[in-house]
C-alpha cells in the first residue's frame, strides 16, 4: 500500500471532522442558546430526544438516517434535485452522521456553559436598552467562549471516531467515503494488520492530542 493510500482516509477523516464539528458547533450554541431562554411543556421530552444519540446504537442511528436522507424520502429528493446527486453514500453523508452522533456532547457542554453565566449579568444589559441578539452577542457567547472551544473538540473528537452511523449512509468508497475508522474495519477484516496499526496509531494521536487541549483548556 502507497503512501496515498494511507494519507487519503486520514484527510477525509479531518475534512470531515471539521466540517461537521463546526456546523454542530453552531447548531448546538444555537439550540441551547434558545432552550435556556424558553420554558413550554414538552421541554424535558425535547432535551431527551437531543441527547437520543448518545446512547442508541449506530446502527439505529444510521439506519434512521437511512431511511430519512434515503432517495424515497422527501428530504433525499429535495437534496437530489438541488444537488443533482444524492445524499446517501457521499462524504456529505458522512458529515451529516457526525453531525447527529456528536450534537448531543455539543449541546450538553453549551447548556452547561451558558447555565454557568450569571443572569444579572445578561438582565443588566437588557435593562440597559440591549436586544437579545446584543445580549447573546456581547455578554453569553464571550463568556461562554471556554465552553464553546470545549464542544468543538469533543465535537471534532467525536467525529473523527465515528463508524456505525457513517458506514450505513456513506459506505466505505475508497478515495470517496472512506474514512479512517471504517478504513481501520476493512484492514483489519482483509488481513493487513500493518496498514491497521498505523492507521490506529494516527487516530490514537490525534484523538490523544484534542483531549489533551480539552483537559487543559478545562484547568485554565
Amino acid at each position: 500500500m502507497t503512501f496515498s493510500d494511507f494519507l487519503t482516509p486520514v484527510l477525509l477523516s479531518l475534512k470531515v471532522a471539521i466540517l461537521a464539528s463546526i456546523l454542530v458547533l453552531l447548531l448546538g450554541v444555537g439550540t441551547a442558546w434558545w432552550m435556556r431562554r424558553r420554558t413550554f411543556k414538552g421541554k424535558l421530552l425535547l432535551e431527551t430526544v437531543f441527547m437520543l444519540p448518545l446512547v442508541l446504537p449506530p446502527t439505529v442511528v444510521g439506519f434512521i438516517l437511512l431511511v430519512l436522507l434515503g432517495r424515497r424520502s422527501w428530504i433525499g429528493k429535495l437534496a437530489e434535485a438541488i444537488f443533482a446527486s444524492p445524499i446517501l453514500f457521499s462524504w456529505w453523508a458522512a458529515v451529516l452522521a457526525s453531525i447527529v452522533v456528536s450534537f448531543p456532547l455539543v449541546y450538553q457542554t453549551m447548556k452547561t456553559g451558558f447555565g454557568s453565566i450569571d443572569r444579572s449579568l445578561e438582565e443588566a444589559a437588557r435593562s440597559a436598552g440591549a436586544s437579545d441578539r446584543q445580549v447573546f452577542r456581547y455578554i453569553s457567547l464571550p463568556l461562554a467562549l471556554p465552553s464553546s472551544m470545549t464542544a468543538f473538540i469533543l465535537g471534532f473528537a467525536r467525529s473523527l471516531g465515528e463508524f456505525g452511523a457513517t458506514l450505513m449512509i456513506a459506505g466505505n468508497i475508497p478515495g470517496r467515503t472512506q474514512t479512517l475508522p471504517t478504513a481501520i474495519y476493512v484492514a483489519v477484516d482483509a488481513g493487513h494488520t500493518a496498514m491497521a496499526w498505523v492507521w490506529t496509531i494516527s487516530i490514537i494521536v490525534i484523538s490523544f492530542l484534542l483531549l489533551l487541549i480539552t483537559y487543559r483548556k478545562a484547568r485554565d
